[in-house]
């Protein structure tokens, strides 16, 4: 009897240490993928307010959707290509430069997307104005590429 008591705890002991080990191994993936989500994410904005179109567009998938959602709630949605040239005719026709910064993130990842809330400052001039984006992201051999955008003004 008090055999079979020292093997269970033996093996209760050892059942604990792999549990850590194994949950320990998964932390430091995740904590791994969210700090180069994070780097992608300030990126993402770095790139829109110095004006580099290309590599801001390159954060997208081919087919990705961006949703705008009004003050009224209502939605309107573009293809890549609409939503890439509305972003430059905004750089060109801006009579003071635009920065936008991210101000807050919350990242949840899942077995295939990760979901980012960022809250964010764009300012012209001496207008401010913030918001929300909602991203989607997928994790491909390229990076961390933006699937859906879904982003509203306050």
């Amino acid at each position: 009897m008090n055999a079979c008591r020292h093997d269970c705890r033996v093996s209760a002991g050892r059942s604990f240490i792999l549990a850590v080990l194994v949950l320990s191994s998964c932390t430091n993936a995740v904590s791994s993928d969210e700090a180069a989500v994070r780097s992608f994410l300030e990126s993402y904005f770095s790139t829109w307010s110095v004006k580099d179109m290309e590599r801001y567009g390159a954060c997208f998938d081919p087919q990705a959707r961006i949703t705008f959602v009004g003050k009224d709630g209502r939605a309107q949605s573009d293809g890549l290509t609409d939503f890439l040239h509305g972003q430059k005719l905004a750089h060109a026709q801006a009579s003071t430069p635009m920065s936008e910064i991210p101000t807050e993130m919350k990242i949840t990842f899942d077995r295939r997307v990760t979901l980012a809330a960022v809250r964010w400052k764009l300012t012209k001039g001496g207008e401010v104005v913030t918001g929300t984006d909602n991203f989607t992201l997928i994790k491909t051999e390229a990076g961390w590429k933006i699937i859906s955008l879904v982003f509203f003004n306050d």
